[in-house]
């Protein structure tokens, strides 16, 4: 009887110690912790990234803002005087982690380099919504300056964003682009974002707009591979 026991107990000592093994090497396999990753954990769990009405902080009157991309770190001096409402919706976009795993899908050498959709369309659809007034515009579009994209409709920013490539001054006869930062740091980086796709569909051979908000990275990362991405973006410096 008691050799008995002690077999009981040994095949279910082996059964559980196969199933810790299964777990482990299986399917079910937990994804080693990165820097990066963790990141982009903490910042999906953020509710403001589906709630817009939670992001709403007005921003310090200049802050810093580091985009740590697949070609390396750029540094955007952000100064709040120039656009108040692009400044503040920035600083806030920022800082719950919106801009994580962000594609810079519209790259045009000479012209501009413009990212903004959620790698998740859940998270598009919610802030395409959230719109901000416009902001007169102080400053002008030239070479490293940093400014929301402006719909044709007014007072309808959302998250797009774009970094001059040159002097693009005559956009302010196209509509309210009012910078609101500029590069200080990393412009060389900047130049080295991969524009080979060129200009959007329709008009180039670029990615849909329509089809980055409805799918999100899984449409870029499959028929554009090569897109450059802010890996994640954190403000690294205040000052009033």
């Amino acid at each position: 009887m008691q050799r008995r026991k002690a077999l009981f107990t040994a095949i279910a000592l082996a059964v559980f110690v196969l199933s810790l093994n299964l777990a482990a090497f299986g399917g079910e396999q937990a994804a080693p912790v990165t820097e990066d990753n963790q990141a982009q954990e903490t910042a999906s769990i953020s509710p403001a990234l589906l709630d817009p009405a939670l992001a709403t902080e007005r921003a310090p009157d200049a802050f810093r803002v580091k985009l740590e991309t697949t070609k390396g770190d750029v540094v955007i001096l952000v100064n709040r005087s120039w656009a108040p409402n692009g400044a503040d919706r920035f600083y806030n976009l920022v800082k719950i982690g919106y801009y994580d795993d962000v594609a810079f899908y519209r790259v045009v050498k000479g012209f501009m380099a413009q990212c903004g959709f959620s790698g998740d369309p859940a998270i598009t659809k919610v802030w395409s919504q959230a719109q901000i007034p416009d902001d007169p515009i102080v400053q002008a579009n030239t070479r490293g300056m940093v400014t929301f994209a402006q719909p044709s409709a007014p007072n309808a920013r959302t998250t797009q964003f774009f970094i001059n490539y040159g002097d693009n001054s005559y956009l302010k006869e196209h509509g309210t682009f009012a910078p609101f930062g500029k590069i200080i740091s990393g412009m060389d980086v900047v130049d080295s974002f991969y524009g080979g796709y060129g200009e959007g569909a329709p008009n180039g051979m670029g990615p849909s707009q329509g089809k980055i908000a409805r799918e999100g990275n899984s449409y870029l990362e499959k028929d554009f591979p090569k897109l450059d991405y802010i890996k994640r973006a954190t403000i690294i410096e205040t000052a009033e």
